[in-house]
């Protein structure tokens, strides 16, 4: 049985220009995520949760099509519920990330280029550990 999760209040924007680019973002992204559940150098999660945000303030049909969803809303659902991050995706998410700076600090000769991508490196990987890591039922 899927569960639903509660509806926040929808601000759907009254702009029709922001309205539609916020649309054209959130289909983007949801692309973009679908193609990361099989390209492991493109994140998946991120992208959903993008999407989510997008859908969230241009369209609540599409926000909730979107968690509630049967293989993509489970990707969200529990980061947005604030249960926290499964382990395998800390590691998945945080093992990546460092291969692909690793390689890219390699290839980019640039001091501050290689700087700059270490410390968000750093950032992003104390972001993800002090998320609350998702125990499995």
């Amino acid at each position: 049985m899927a569960r639903e999760i509660p509806v926040p209040p929808v601000q759907e924007q009254r702009n029709p220009v922001i309205r539609y680019v916020l649309l054209a973002i959130g289909w983007l992204s949801v692309a973009l995520g679908v193609i990361g559940i099989f390209l492991p150098v493109l994140p998946t999660t991120p992208f959903l949760l993008l999407a989510a945000a997008c859908f969230m303030r241009s369209s609540k049909r599409f926000y909730l099509w979107l968690v509630n969803h049967r293989q993509l809303g489970p990707w969200i659902v529990d980061y947005l519920e604030g249960q926290g991050i499964p382990l395998k995706g800390k590691v998945y998410a945080i093992g990546l990330m460092w291969l692909s700076i690793g390689l890219s600090c390699y290839l980019v000769p640039l001091f501050w280029a290689r700087a700059f991508m270490l410390t968000s490196a750093v950032l992003v990987s104390l972001y993800i550990l002090k998320q609350k890591t998702l125990s499995k039922p």
